[in-house]
């Protein structure tokens, strides 16, 4: 498991009337940790003729960050094949898990949009 690892310091814009970071934002975090992962992974590819679509999202919240906190994310990729790949995320303040997710992939070909099997040269740079 090729665990990809980013902080982030909780900021005002992220938190909403309860006081406490709004449901919405870790999505926004699960998303950006997703995207710099993807781009970690694929620096050295070249011809990249794919994108990814989000199909599915499976959240779920067990504790609360507020202002100030520091906070760690954590994703990997999970099962992969066919035309999916499902990304797991983890988000902690210290030691203490704040949400626990998994959002499943959908590969799609570039320049038609549609689904495209993920190839062996895909599997290799999301599963070194």
């Amino acid at each position: 498991m090729n665990i990809f690892e980013q902080k982030h310091i909780v900021t005002a814009n992220e938190i909403d009337e309860y006081n406490h970071v709004n449901n919405v934002v870790y999505v926004q975090w699960m998303q950006n940790i997703s995207d710099a992962h993807w781009k970690e992974l694929s620096k050295k590819a070249t011809n990249i003729d794919y994108v990814w679509f989000v199909i599915r999202h499976e959240v779920d919240y067990k504790n609360q960050a507020v202002l100030g906190d520091e906070v760690t994310l954590r994703t990997w990729v999970g099962k992969t094949e066919g035309i999916k790949s499902i990304r797991h995320f983890e988000i902690y303040r210290d030691e203490t898990l704040l949400v626990k997710s998994q959002t499943t992939f959908c590969l799609l070909d570039a320049v038609t949009k549609k689904p495209k099997r993920i190839t062996k040269e895909v599997t290799n740079l999301l599963l070194p």
